[in-house]
């Protein structure tokens, strides 16, 4: 007599042992360096580059770690969250369960008299960690995991910072950089001046970067709808990539749906949200082309993987914005993915420097790892020197 399938199945799963593998302990380390000059964009300004990292450790020995950048003023708060609000819920919780684990911390996010981003921002550094002891306890490099067989990204850096001195001889000067670096194209900070200004500097960046080398414009919610679709106009020939976050905030998801219809530019924004729901009216509102959720500040790669799953639904693009060390995975794990994100540097050091082996761009693409989990671990030289001093 035949036995029911699933009797026959009697090989054990590579994953069996991992199931029930707990969450023994957390930890947080903040990290902190100037920059080598101050980054000044339509609107934003920074000196230092701040991150933390953090640990789960388990039960099997397995630790997953990760580091997510954020503001340096709310290090502190994150942190305490981290420590008293999320840990004594997660402990002896089975690492595995990343969704039962992502629904305990959100509660964190929910008092409507603190910062929201405090709340976020430690729920998207625990869920980091845990996404890469998932990966470790799988033996898999996460994009794997999540179905992915790419072995590569392209990569698109942010530049085009703005100088007070030589200011578009620099900008030249940074292009052939980057392209001697092998990223594919630059995304270049526009907003922050005239439509005519940034216009001159892009037409720079095109001649100095070639036909093939990828334009985006990033005018961080600096412009009004008008002064957008000026800029626009201006460069229609130059074949931008992509249009970022053109208007300002308080209106911008109607601003840009019609920058989006005046113009037919691709149209890019979703860092500025805090969720899936936020991405979800933007793509609703036929205000985007390419989202550009934030992982590291709106609750973690696995709200990440949902907005990259809506916007599949909506025929839109994703990216994560900038932090690479985990946009090359997240990026190359969602069907829709576009580019990943990095900084120049100067600008991340971190990127830089606190990943151990650090494999080079090349050809304009990042080589994924093929090591589990986020395939990375820390140079702990790097580490000690960049550990939060003050």
């Amino acid at each position: 007599m035949n036995r029911p399938i699933s009797a026959q199945v009697s090989a054990p799963s590579a994953l069996a042992g991992a199931a029930d593998v707990r969450i023994a302990r957390i930890e947080t380390i903040p990290l902190k360096v100037r920059l080598d000059r101050t980054a000044v964009g339509a609107n934003l300004k920074f000196t230092h580059r701040c991150a933390i990292v953090t640990r789960v450790y388990t039960d099997a020995g397995v630790i997953g770690e990760c580091f997510n950048g954020g503001d340096d003023e709310l290090q502190g708060a994150i942190m305490r969250v981290i420590a008293d609000e999320m840990t004594p819920k997660l402990i002896g919780r089975k690492v595995m369960a990343i969704e039962e684990a992502w629904d305990l911390t959100r509660a964190s996010t929910e008092p409507f008299l603190r910062d929201r981003r405090i709340g976020l921002r430690a729920q998207a550094c625990v869920d980091s960690a845990l996404h890469d002891a998932v990966g470790k306890l799988a033996g898999l490099p996460l994009h794997v995991l999540w179905g992915s067989a790419m072995t590569e990204v392209p990569v698109i850096v942010l530049g085009g910072y703005y100088r007070d001195w030589d200011e578009l001889k620099e900008l030249a000067e940074e292009v052939s950089q980057l392209k001697s670096a092998g990223a594919a194209g630059i995304k270049l900070k526009v907003g922050g001046r005239s439509p005519q200004a940034d216009a001159a500097r892009a037409r720079v960046v095109r001649r100095a970067g070639g036909d093939d080398f990828v334009l985006a414009c990033d005018a961080n919610q600096g412009w009004t709808r008008a002064e957008a679709i000026d800029f626009a106009g201006r460069v229609a020939d130059l074949n931008l990539r992509w249009f970022e976050e053109p208007c300002k905030w308080d209106n911008d998801r109607a601003d840009m749906a019609a920058v989006r219809a005046a113009t037919k530019l691709p149209i890019s924004a979703g860092q500025s949200e805090l969720s899936r729901f936020g991405c979800r009216d933007l793509m609703a509102a036929g205000s985007i082309d390419i989202c550009n959720f934030d992982a590291s500040w709106g609750g973690g790669p696995t709200e990440w993987r949902r907005v990259a799953a809506l916007a599949q639904s909506y025929n839109v693009g994703v990216t994560q914005h900038i932090e690479p060390q985990i946009g090359a995975m997240l990026v190359a794990g969602a069907r829709n993915g576009t580019f990943a994100e990095a900084l120049l540097p100067w600008r991340d050091p971190f990127f830089d420097k606190l990943i151990a082996d650090q494999k080079p761009i090349s050809g304009g693409k990042y080589q994924l790892s093929d090591q589990p989990g986020w395939g990375w671990s820390f140079d702990t030289d790097y580490l000690e020197y960049a550990r939060r001093k003050d």
